[in-house]
């Protein structure tokens, strides 16, 4: 009697699924600046082998996502100033131009969604001091990929991809302000709806200022941070 017949696993899809899923924590903040990973227990949590987390580790690393730090451990890189006000710059000057593409391409459906992602944001974050990480990327990427930009995007999510572990550190540093990001959202959504580009822009930097702002103010309270020499603020 013969064995059971089975379909041949396709490692490539295994390596990327593996990318994906790493990449996505990182750019919805999952992981904190200064954190230190290990290859073993990022495969135990994923639930495969060793091989294509350390693939997916070596393209991090070269994204500068990772660090590849002594005694092969693995380490998010340090709150850096000078890096906090390039990645600033860099999404103010990406950010609204897909957006703007975006709301010239709209369509109802996209509205949709978007609207469902903001009634999500409302209904999860009553009682709660901190909005969704995880909705508020959704809400960002459903309108950017609207823009439908082969270079753009991938500029746009490598940007994010740096910016993730600051992200979980305004979630940490959260004040009174926090809610504000969901009226930026709505105001977002309401230009798209009327096809205002122009304002869906202007919100689009407001709310990326809004949140290098939330970092600064981590700065002034002594989170630990590194400036650009590599040394810890006191």
């Amino acid at each position: 009697m013969s064995g059971p017949v089975f379909g041949r696993i396709d490692q490539m899809t295994m390596r990327e699924s593996v990318y994906a899923q790493l990449h996505d924590a990182f750019t919805r903040g999952q992981f904190a600046p200064g954190d230190s990973l290990n290859l073993r227990g990022l495969a135990e949590r994923l639930g495969t082998s060793m091989t294509p987390v350390r693939e997916a580790v070596r393209r991090l690393v070269a994204e500068g996502a990772l660090i590849d730090a002594p005694s092969r451990s693995l380490r998010v890189p340090d709150f850096d100033l000078r890096q906090m006000e390039d990645l600033k710059l860099a999404r103010i000057a990406l950010e609204p131009l897909v957006t703007g593409r975006a709301v010239e391409r709209m369509d109802d459906g996209t509205l949709e969604v978007l609207a469902a992602i903001l009634a999500e944001e409302a209904e999860d974050g009553a009682g709660r001091d901190t909005p969704d990480l995880s909705q508020n990327y959704r809400f960002h990427f459903t309108l950017y990929q609207k823009a439908d930009s082969p270079v753009l995007l991938p500029l746009i999510a490598g940007l994010w991809l740096r910016y993730g572990p600051y992200l979980n550190l305004i979630m940490r540093r959260a004040g009174p302000d926090i809610g504000k990001g969901n009226d930026i959202h709505e105001i977002i959504l309401d230009a798209a709806r009327r096809g205002d580009a122009r304002t869906a822009q202007a919100a689009i930097v407001d709310d990326i200022e809004r949140s290098f702002s939330l970092l600064a103010e981590a700065a002034d309270a002594h989170i630990p941070i590194r400036q650009s020499n590599g040394r810890a603020l006191p």
